[in-house]
């Protein structure tokens, strides 16, 4: 079998002393600029410093197994270093660039072509580096394919070494660079995995950034919403939204199931608290009003301030005498407000029956029980007797 390789034509000059232009090439790589595409085009695969892996493995074994050598690597060119993704019969995990061979050699090296250099000792550039393979036996034969990236920098090689001084048969050499290619296939498999998780990765964090988003304007939607139906300083409803639910069947229906009750609440002499305390303390006064009467009503009523100091409380399916008893919680808490000066309310109450009283017949009759409340001493609930 002949052993001189069908790629001879494309051999580096490795006998003239100093080192050749594709070196010079290569050494520019040395520059750890960011602007240096090889560099960036080495760690868009993420396999510097990786974690060993058997595809890798197995195929630096094969082509130590096809070359018939003590050993085989794939080495990949850093900024300041050569690192060995994998490596069969190399002790060392890395190397200094300038104690590389395969980085001077790749510096203008094309897909498919072979770097050789029979006998190591015989190289002006490599003998006096000292290099080794397992168990410290000296280097002396290196053959090696340049991995290249898609737009052509190159990577590293994968290298088959020996002990003794020898060449590859073409066979052999047409293998190495079959094996270059399935490397290089590898590499762009694993660069396309990371691209894709980082898309899906981008399309996650989008996609939690358009929920955010939607929950956000729902959080606003709803805010606003509150802000228009609810009244700003006691936070029960407002006539705004008083109006809403006398337009709503389904409210007014809901009216008309049951006997209902309406309360009317006014606060005594609240023109008098604003003149002597100030608004601040009137705004107190208010607030402790409808405290009491959020504390006071079950789920289901509805309370709202009606007016500058008036409340209305609606209570469906509710009785008189419930209603009373609810009020008079209501009354009672008022007078036991923390506030720097006596507070009351006066109340009235008047009841509906569904198929019979109109709702707005039913607030007349309250309003009237309000206006005999405070006719008579205020600080008191009257309930509608007609």
């Amino acid at each position: 079998m002949p052993v001189v390789p069908l790629r001879l034509r494309h051999f580096l000059p490795l006998s003239i002393p100093g080192l050749p232009a594709q070196d010079e090439a290569l050494a520019h790589a040395d520059d750890p600029s960011p602007h240096d595409g090889r560099q960036s085009a080495l760690e868009a695969y993420g396999l510097l410093d990786s974690v060993p892996e058997a595809a890798y493995d197995d195929l630096v074994r094969l082509a130590a197994t096809l070359c018939g050598t003590h050993g085989a690597a794939i080495a990949l060119i850093d900024r300041d270093r050569v690192w060995f993704k994998a490596r069969h019969g190399v002790d060392a995990e890395e190397l200094p660039r300038s104690h590389s061979i395969c980085n001077q050699l790749i510096g203008q090296a094309r897909p498919d072509q072979l770097l050789l250099i029979g006998d190591i000792a015989q190289d002006p550039r490599f003998a006096a580096l000292g290099l080794s393979l397992q168990g410290g036996r000296p280097l002396r034969f290196y053959a090696g394919v340049a991995l290249m990236s898609p737009d052509g920098h190159p990577l590293g090689t994968i290298c088959v070494l020996d002990t003794q001084p020898r060449a590859l048969s073409a066979a052999q050499a047409d293998g190495l660079a079959a094996l270059a290619r399935q490397i290089q296939h590898l590499f762009e498999l694993r660069r396309y995995a990371i691209e894709q998780r980082r898309l899906l990765s981008e399309r996650e964090a989008f996609a939690q950034q358009l929920e955010n988003a939607q929950a956000d304007l729902q959080r606003r939607h709803d805010l606003l919403q509150h802000s228009a139906s609810h009244d700003a300083l006691t936070g029960l409803l407002n006539r705004s939204a008083l109006a809403q639910l006398q337009d709503s069947p389904d409210a007014v229906q809901r009216l008309g199931r049951a006997a209902y009750t309406l309360m009317l609440i006014d606060v005594d002499h609240f023109k008098q608290v604003n003149d002597r305390h100030g608004h601040l303390l009137g705004d107190r006064a208010l607030r402790a009003v409808a405290d009491a009467v959020a504390g006071s009503i079950r789920e289901g009523d509805v309370a709202v301030r009606y007016g500058g100091e008036e409340f209305l409380v609606v209570l469906p399916g509710t009785r008189l005498a419930t209603a009373s008893e609810i009020g008079e919680r209501i009354r009672q808490r008022v007078a036991r407000s923390a506030l720097p000066f006596a507070l009351t309310v006066s109340i009235g109450v008047a009841g509906g029956e569904p198929g019979r009283d109109a709702p707005d017949q039913v607030f007349d009759r309250a309003d009237q029980a309000l206006y005999r409340a405070k006719a008579s001493g205020r600080d008191r609930l009257v309930v509608d007797d007609s």
